[in-house]
């Protein structure tokens, strides 16, 4: 009887504490989502502060723009492009360089380029015997 009566007590007990620790589960979920979600607001407030800064958009307006106070003078410095590795084959037979088109369109046009040739041109013409 004693075994019956705890069996019946682990029953009623076993739903609302499934319930209780998912729900404590979804809690720290949402804790910490809500401080991550802090710390970008903080960042966003950081960024705004910086935007905000004329002294830092005016550095930012230099560098990247290129822009010059009254009175000065720009002079943006290039570097010279260095030569390729190696020279590209000149013979006919060398594989064509690689492009960036699509597979597909590299098969086409070569399905194109075989059927343009001749028959002439792809089986050499019969010689006259002497």
């Amino acid at each position: 009887m004693l075994g019956v009566v705890v069996c019946a007590i682990v029953v009623t007990l076993a739903l609302p504490l499934r319930q209780y620790l998912g729900q404590r589960a979804e809690i720290s979920r949402s804790q910490a989502q809500q401080a991550a979600q802090h710390r970008r607001v903080a960042e966003l407030e950081a960024r705004t502060r910086q935007l905000d800064d004329p002294a830092y958009i005016r550095a930012q307006a230099r560098t990247r723009l290129h822009y010059t106070e009254p009175g000065e003078t720009a002079y943006i410095v290039l570097q010279p492009t260095a030569p390729p590795a190696h020279r590209p084959s000149t013979d006919a037979r060398a594989a064509p360089a690689p492009t960036d088109r699509a597979w597909y369109a590299q098969l086409w046009d070569g399905t194109v380029a075989a059927g343009a040739a001749s028959p002439a041109a792809r089986s050499p013409a019969p010689t006259a015997a002497p």
